[in-house]
Protein backbone atom coordinates (compact mmCIF):
# COMPACT_ATOMS: atom_id res chain seq x y z
CA UNK A 1 0.00 0.00 0.00
CA UNK A 2 1.15 3.55 -1.16
CA UNK A 3 1.82 6.23 0.99
CA UNK A 4 -0.95 8.52 -0.26
CA UNK A 5 -3.37 5.44 0.00
CA UNK A 6 -2.44 4.90 3.87
CA UNK A 7 -3.81 9.10 4.28
CA UNK A 8 -6.80 8.67 2.58
CA UNK A 9 -7.63 5.34 4.94
CA UNK A 10 -6.57 7.52 7.92
CA UNK A 11 -8.41 10.22 6.94
CA UNK A 12 -11.80 8.47 5.78
CA UNK A 13 -11.63 6.68 9.11
CA UNK A 14 -11.31 9.99 10.76
CA UNK A 15 -13.85 11.53 9.04
CA UNK A 16 -16.41 8.79 9.79
CA UNK A 17 -15.64 8.56 13.55
CA UNK A 18 -16.22 12.28 13.52
CA UNK A 19 -19.31 12.18 11.78
CA UNK A 20 -20.49 9.27 14.10
CA UNK A 21 -19.53 11.47 17.29
CA UNK A 22 -21.44 14.64 15.81
CA UNK A 23 -24.50 12.14 15.56
CA UNK A 24 -24.38 11.03 18.87
CA UNK A 25 -24.06 14.17 20.59
CA UNK A 26 -27.09 15.70 17.67
CA UNK A 27 -29.03 12.79 19.54
CA UNK A 28 -28.13 13.22 22.65
CA UNK A 29 -29.29 16.94 22.12
CA UNK A 30 -32.45 15.82 20.87
CA UNK A 31 -33.62 13.20 23.32
CA UNK A 32 -32.84 16.02 25.97
CA UNK A 33 -35.07 18.03 24.12
CA UNK A 34 -37.95 15.64 24.17
CA UNK A 35 -37.32 14.11 27.90
CA UNK A 36 -36.12 16.93 29.81
CA UNK A 37 -39.43 17.55 32.66
CA UNK A 38 -37.87 21.30 33.25
CA UNK A 39 -39.26 23.80 30.40
CA UNK A 40 -35.96 26.19 30.67
CA UNK A 41 -33.85 22.40 29.83
CA UNK A 42 -36.02 22.10 26.92
CA UNK A 43 -35.97 25.37 25.73
CA UNK A 44 -31.93 25.51 26.50
CA UNK A 45 -31.26 21.76 24.76
CA UNK A 46 -33.94 23.09 21.48
CA UNK A 47 -31.34 25.79 21.29
CA UNK A 48 -28.41 23.77 21.17
CA UNK A 49 -29.61 21.47 18.55
CA UNK A 50 -30.75 24.78 16.48
CA UNK A 51 -26.85 25.47 16.77
CA UNK A 52 -25.65 21.84 16.11
CA UNK A 53 -27.80 21.40 12.72
CA UNK A 54 -26.54 24.85 12.24
CA UNK A 55 -30.17 26.61 12.17
CA UNK A 56 -31.36 29.98 13.10
CA UNK A 57 -34.50 29.45 15.20
CA UNK A 58 -35.42 31.96 17.14
CA UNK A 59 -39.02 30.69 18.79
Amino acid sequence: MSVLQSVFHEAATLTAATGLVYAGAIAAVAGSSVLSRNPQRRRDARATLAILMRRDDQR
